[in-house]
C-alpha cells in the first residue's frame, strides 16, 4: 500500500511539474453594495512542486476567459477590462475592476485552453475560481449566501461543498469536491497552500488531502491567511496533431479572516 501511494504521488508531482497554474484573487472577500472589487489573474510556476504563490511570467489572454457570476446567475465578461500591471511583457499579472450593484455571493471563474512547449508540446487546460460576498451593511452580514457550489463545467474543476466566505475563519472546515469532466476524481492529492507558510517536500499532511470516493476533501485552517487550493490531473493518452499529452489544473482561492464572522442574519 505504501508503494502504491509513493507511485501515485510520484506520478502526481511529475504531472504538476509539467504545467503552470493560474488563479484569481480579489482584494477582499466581503464588500459593501456599490463598492468595487479588484480582481487579479495570475500565473505561477509554483516552486516546491507547484505549491506556493510565486509568480512566473504572465498568462496570455488568447484562449482565456474571466467572468463574474452574480447571485442571480448573470455573467459579466471581465477580459476586455483587464489591465497589464507588468513592467515587461512576461512580468506581472492582469488586473480588473468590478463595480458591485446587488448583494449576495459572486463567483469569479477563469479558464484557459492552449498548447505550451517546455521541451515537448502539451495541451494545458486550466481553471481557477474564487468567491466574494456583497452586503448592504458590513456590520450585519448574512451568513446565508447560496451559489458557492455552482458547477461551471470546467474539464477539471474544484467545487466548494461548504461556503468559502460566510462563515469562514480559523477552525471553520472547508470542503471541496474535485470533478473531472463532470465526474468525481478519486485518490488525487489536493493542496491547501497558505501564502505565509511553506509545504514540506513531497506530500505534506498538514496542508494536503487525498480525495475520497466522492471526490471530496476537507481542510480546517488553524489561522487566518489566503489559501490556494490546487489539484492536477495528467492524461498521457490525450494527444492531438500538435501536442503529445494533456495536463489539467484547477485552483480555488480562499481568503480566511483572522476571526470567523459571527454577524446576525
Amino acid at each position: 500500500m505504501r508503494l502504491s501511494l509513493t507511485l501515485l504521488l510520484c506520478s502526481w508531482f511529475c504531472a504538476a511539474a509539467s504545467a503552470h497554474d493560474t488563479w484569481v484573487e480579489t482584494n477582499t472577500n466581503l464588500v459593501r453594495t456599490g463598492d468595487a472589487v479588484y480582481i487579479d489573474l495570475k500565473l505561477g510556476n509554483h516552486g516546491n512542486s507547484h505549491r506556493d504563490f510565486k509568480l512566473a511570467s504572465k498568462i496570455r489572454l488568447d484562449g482565456s476567459t474571466l467572468d463574474v457570476r452574480s447571485p442571480d446567475g448573470e455573467i459579466f465578461d471581465l477580459t476586455p477590462l483587464l489591465v497589464d500591471v507588468g513592467y515587461a511583457p512576461n512580468e506581472g499579472y492582469w488586473t480588473g475592476k468590478f463595480a458591485t450593484t446587488r448583494p449576495g455571493l459572486h463567483m469569479i471563474a477563469h479558464s484557459r485552453d492552449g498548447v505550451v512547449n517546455h521541451g515537448r508540446p502539451v495541451r494545458s487546460i486550466k481553471s481557477g475560481k474564487t468567491c466574494f460576498v456583497v452586503s448592504d451593511k458590513l456590520d450585519s452580514v448574512s451568513m446565508h449566501n447560496p451559489g458557492f457550489d455552482t458547477v461551471f463545467g470546467h474539464p477539471l474543476e474544484l467545487v466548494p461543498v461548504t461556503n468559502p466566505v460566510t462563515p469562514m475563519g480559523p477552525g471553520q472546515e472547508l470542503t471541496v469536491r474535485l470533478l473531472f469532466k463532470g465526474q468525481p476524481l478519486t485518490s488525487v492529492p489536493v493542496s491547501f497552500i497558505p501564502r505565509r507558510d511553506s509545504l514540506n517536500p513531497e506530500f505534506d499532511d498538514r496542508y494536503e488531502r487525498m480525495t475520497d470516493a466522492a471526490g471530496h476533501v476537507s481542510f480546517t485552517p488553524r489561522t487566518g491567511d489566503q489559501y490556494l487550493v490546487v489539484a492536477h490531473h495528467h492524461a498521457p493518452d490525450e494527444a492531438g496533431p500538435d501536442y503529445e499529452t494533456t495536463s489539467y489544473s484547477a485552483t480555488l482561492t480562499v481568503f480566511v479572516p483572522e476571526i470567523c464572522p459571527c454577524c446576525s442574519e
